[in-house]
């Protein structure tokens, strides 16, 4: 198709405008000045800095190779990380689409062919005759991107995208804090279990030996029926124990992707529970804050929103559209002529009576932005909260542990000491039970308040961003062949999200890895509560 030379300066002054204007606002990050002073004493009591270990990893302060291992599983098979994987293919899958804008909108080819049989009647020529009639054509249409619509509709499926990376590391960091956290309830239970069934079987000792001494004559039914009562008050402790841990059990198990059932890896070092000192961060808490990848995606959706205004303020104006056709028929009658149509011009419609639609839906997209901008904020303050509320259930519990275990020592001596009196007569039986009791409520407090410090220490990493790197790929090679059989995805499924950051440095200035390192309690040694 051939140009004159005006037709050709009109086509390459209209490219060259095209894209050169964009509507709407420019996003910028929502400013939070208190973050860059915030100082939680809490948590600069609770945390130190140095270099080691990496946030990325900080389950691994526990040194537990079965919690290690478990983490391991559930990143390959737990079943809300694939959905959020998925949830990122199909953010690259609707980038895609809005990348195709860049291109001419309407590509379209057309092939007609039909069967004339035409019988003419009457008149000074009757004719009889049939004919097949063919004709083929080519319509291409552009519609210049003049006012930014598609390179601000391509700007925000491109931050959505990453704002579904985003939320994928952030189900890792809840995925993780949920499995050790899951993993220490077991081992609380376990221990709680443990305790109870051994109050229980002292118990049972001293009920009979009041038992003897009643049948004897040498006691009263009084001490005997004490005795038999606080027995099985205890005793009807283990069933529900039991039954944590039965319910604990399957509740990881169906982290880890597992049917609900036993886990016979976990069978070694039951009741193990971690002795905490604190966290180590290699930043400062605002840092990390904003480094979270919820606080990110909060922000990378208002950045799509904001995209989102400049799209509908483009309705506002006028499209120019760029047509061209070619169109080519012809028919089997003898001596018919075939023709070869060229056509080629430009379009301008402009909708200048909405009745205020476009407008208002300006406004409509203008008033979500503010949401999501006060969502940012909101979600900003929501993790110094948790940050702040973490440090400080830590420290209280550490403080809380030191003295439950002194006073489940001084349970202990008490119970040895009430046993002997009683033994030789210096003591009522009395002595005896509170001892028991006391011993009881003592060691299982004693538990729970090393449980409770854990839960913080977890929680504390969890609202500073810790766990959101894995090495598995975003889908597992099963799901990638499922989804390849029903759909050709050429290569959307491919690569992991740490090699998609490296191949796509887009809105690197926002999506940069976190490079918070951190946090390793200085002393992480693990104990057996029953001492």
């Amino acid at each position: 198709m051939q140009l004159f030379p005006p037709a050709r300066l009109l086509l390459l002054g209209a490219i060259g405008l095209s894209g050169c204007v964009q509507l709407g606002p420019d996003f910028h990050t929502p400013a939070l000045p208190w973050v860059e002073h915030w100082n939680s004493q809490a948590l600069a009591d609770a945390s130190q800095r140095q270099p080691q270990p990496d946030l990325k990893q900080w389950w691994k302060v526990f040194a537990d190779p079965a919690l290690e291992r478990l983490i391991a599983e559930a990143d390959a098979h737990n079943s809300s990380l694939k959905i959020a994987g998925l949830r990122v293919i199909e953010a690259r899958a609707q980038l895609g689409v809005a990348q195709s804008g860049r291109y001419p909108q309407l590509q379209q080819a057309r092939a007609e062919s039909f069967y004339l049989d035409r019988d003419q009647s009457g008149g000074t020529r009757p004719l009889d005759s049939s004919a097949w009639q063919h004709s083929a054509g080519i319509d291409v249409g552009w519609e210049l991107d003049f006012w930014g619509r598609f390179s601000r509709a391509i700007e925000s499926a491109d931050d959505s995208y990453f704002a579904a990376e985003a939320n994928y590391q952030d189900v890792l960091i809840l995925l993780r804090a949920q499995m050790a956290e899951t993993y220490f309830a077991l081992r609380t239970s376990e221990a709680r279990l443990r305790i109870a069934r051994d109050n229980a079987e002292q118990q049972k000792r001293s009920y009979e030996i009041t038992e003897k001494l009643f049948s004897s004559g040498q006691n009263a039914e009084l001490d005997l029926q004490q005795a038999k009562t606080q027995y099985l008050g205890t005793l009807s402790t283990i069933p529900e124990f039991e039954s944590q841990v039965h319910r604990t059990r399957n509740a990881l198990a169906t982290l880890i992707g597992r049917p609900p059932g036993p886990l016979p890896e976990l069978s070694e070092k039951t009741g193990l529970i971690p002795l905490i000192d604190r966290a180590i961060l290699q930043d400062i808490p605002a840092n990390l804050l904003l480094r979270r990848p919820d606080i990110r995606a909060a922000e990378l959706n208002a950045a799509a929103q904001s995209a989102r205004i400049g799209v509908a303020e483009t309705d506002l104006y006028p499209s120019l559209t760029l047509l061209g056709s070619i169109g080519w028929s012809a028919s089997s009658l003898d001596g018919s002529s075939r023709s070869l149509d060229l056509g080629a011009g430009p379009s301008l419609s402009w909708n200048i009576f909405d009745q205020g639609r476009l407008t208002n839906n300006v406004r409509v997209q203008d008033a979500r932005l503010q949401q999501l901008i006060e969502t940012y904020r909101d979600a900003v303050r929501q993790a110094a909260r948790e940050a702040d509320d973490a440090a400080n259930g830590l420290t209280s519990a550490l403080q809380r542990e030191q003295i439950l275990r002194q006073s489940a020592l001084s349970a202990q001596r008490s119970m040895t000491l009430a046993s002997a009196q009683y033994r030789e007569g210096y003591s009522d039986f009395q002595r005896v039970l509170d001892a028991q009791r006391a011993l009881l409520q003592q060691q299982d407090s004693y538990l729970v308040s090393r449980s409770n410090a854990v839960s913080s220490l977890i929680a504390l990493y969890k609202a500073l961003g810790g766990g959101w790197y894995s090495s598995q790929p975003l889908l597992d090679q099963a799901t990638r062949e499922q989804m390849q059989q029903r759909t050709d995805w050429g290569d959307l499924l491919g690569p992991s999200i740490d090699d998609q950051q490296t191949t796509q440095p887009l809105k690197s200035d926002l999506l940069a890895q976190p490079a918070d390192k951190a946090a390793k309690p200085a002393a992480a040694a693990q104990v057996k509560i029953n001492d």
